[in-house]
């Protein structure tokens, strides 16, 4: 057998550096020939004990990494993290590039678990959101009334952009704390509301404790408001919405193409159900696809990829989808086709229209490939003079199916979409 490559050791280190170390990390950074690091974490290691060559990080870095190991192969090599390397940490990267079973992880005590033992917070009841890497309008998805966040700073000027943006969302009587340089000698605490937070950028290694008084409460499940978006009446309704998210049935870590965009709500609350959630709104307009863009931004989920291009052409480079849902553009030749052929098996296909012409096309694929075909008809009580009435909505048309796994025979019928996803 030939002989396996030494591990990778991935040692935390803390803002208390070298001292703060445990003996095990200690002694695997002292054993290494080569130790891979951020210049800020690098600096940490004292010279006369630590006498590997030491590389700093390349930019950007998670394409770099295969190579930046191959080039140290056969070498002793240790990867310094800030922290638990496996929470938000450079542990995630490595494990999913080189393999997890090349890599032996020697955690330090997070950022977190310090800011909660300063706080007094259980960690199991504080959600964390990080803004390294991600955009300042993620954390809008964690605001809800009485909620207690952590927030992972980019640099120092984050604590001045969360306070805004909390203000700018109606929660400005939030309390923040900012925890700086957490575990060092001269850590210290900050405090002052959002609305007017009072302190200058200090030092970049920080964290943002966030206590959120009053502020807008959003609903966690499907069927947002139709308010909450803007939109030019290209918009999937609130109750055709929640059914139809209902029929895609989201879950972590699949991905969603959502084909006629429109305003972006069904790729939008798709997002919202999880955060490992991914998704790709298609839409040929340019004016729409911008607006689907501010649409996920104020609605905590700007990780979403807007697709500007008519489908189908436009979905031949795009990722294969878990789910797809066709809102718009069903009579387009050859879209339907496409979009069942790029399908993963035992993805689902969700389809809504208002026209006849489509509604014709919806029921032949039913007939070819079972699943479900409903109508889903809204009224909603208006004023008739004195009295009070009923508007009827534009009935919509839904076909909905499960694409049979390889190897499966497709009988044409009747699995229906809960039976298949159970």
């Amino acid at each position: 057998m030939p002989e396996l490559p030494p591990p990778i050791t991935v040692v935390g280190i803390g803002a208390d550096g070298w001292p703060g170390l445990a003996a095990t990390s200690r002694a695997a950074l002292r054993d290494a020939e080569v130790i891979v690091g951020g210049p800020r974490q690098l600096d940490l290691l004292p010279t006369d004990e630590v006498t590997a060559e030491r590389v700093p990080w390349p930019s950007p870095l998670r394409p770099a990494v295969p190579a930046l190991f191959a080039a140290h192969a056969g070498r002793r090599v240790a990867v310094l993290a800030s922290g638990d390397p496996m929470f938000f940490g450079i542990g995630r990267t490595l494990a999913e590039t080189v393999g997890a079973d090349r890599l032996r992880v020697l955690p330090h005590p997070s950022s977190v678990s310090y800011a909660c033992a300063r706080l007094g917070w259980p960690l199991e009841a504080t959600e964390v959101v990080s803004l390294v890497g991600r955009p300042l309008d993620t954390l809008a998805l964690a605001l809800h009334p009485g909620r207690r966040l952590l927030v992972l700073s980019a640099d120092a000027a984050t604590p001045a952009a969360v306070a805004a943006l909390l203000t700018e969302r109606g929660y400005g009587t939030a309390r923040l704390r900012v925890l700086e340089k957490l575990g060092h000698a001269r850590e210290r605490q900050l405090h002052g509301p959002a609305d007017g937070w009072p302190h200058p950028p200090g030092d970049a290694l920080n964290l943002v404790a966030v206590e959120l008084g009053d502020g807008p409460r959003s609903s966690l499940v499907p069927g947002l408001p139709d308010a909450a978006y803007e939109s030019d009446g290209q918009l999937t309704k609130r109750h055709v919405r929640a059914a139809t998210l209902a029929a895609l049935a989201p879950s972590p870590g699949e991905l969603l193409w959502d084909v006629g965009g429109g305003s972006g709500s069904i790729a939008i609350e798709w997002l919202r159900a999880h955060r490992d959630c991914q998704a790709v709104s298609v839409e040929r307009d340019a004016v729409r696809a911008g607006r689907i863009a501010r649409n996920a931004a104020t609605l905590g989920v700007p990780r979403l990829r807007v697709v500007t291009g008519r489908a189908p052409a436009a979905l031949t480079e795009l990722p294969t989808p878990d789910a797809v849902f066709i809102g718009g553009g069903l009579t387009a030749p050859g879209l339907l086709d496409s979009c069942w052929a790029a399908l993963r098996p035992g993805g689902r296909v969700v389809a809504n229209t208002v026209t006849l012409e489509s509604e014709a096309l919806l029921t032949e694929w039913y007939r070819r490939h079972g699943g479900e075909l409903v109508k889903l008809a809204v009224a909603h009580a208006v004023p008739v003079g004195g009295f009070t009435g009923w508007r009827q909505a534009m009935p919509v048309t839904q076909w909905s199916a499960v694409k049979p796994d390889t190897g499966r025979p497709d009988t044409g019928r009747p699995d229906t979409l809960q039976e298949d996803a159970s």
